[in-house]
């Protein structure tokens, strides 16, 4: 399995920040992930079965539609912390 480097970046958003929603993780991201695009990568993570998400609940007096909050499933994390193991390994290798 490949690790598209948005997809990795949500993951260690997540692993790191705890459940967000599309919105935080595009503050928190610097500008590398963009209004535009967050949900369908969203998407298309929670399809892969790498996110799972859940509606906030509105409040009583709130307006407006709930916010998807998202965090890392299991397989999530061991992909993540695969990728990572792989990428210091890849590292290690390169150094004289």
């Amino acid at each position: 399995m490949t690790l598209p480097r948005k997809e990795r970046l949500i993951l260690e958003l997540l692993a790191t920040g705890g459940p967000m929603y599309g919105l935080q993780l595009v503050e928190r991201s610097d500008g590398a992930l963009k209004r535009g695009t967050v949900y369908v990568t969203l998407g298309r993570m929670e399809a892969k079965g790498l996110l799972q998400s859940e509606q906030e609940p509105l409040p009583a007096a709130g307006i407006g539609l709930p916010r998807r909050i998202y965090r890392p499933t299991a397989l999530g994390q061991r992909v993540l912390r695969a990728w990572t193991a792989y990428a210091r390994e890849l590292a290690a290798e390169t150094q004289p």
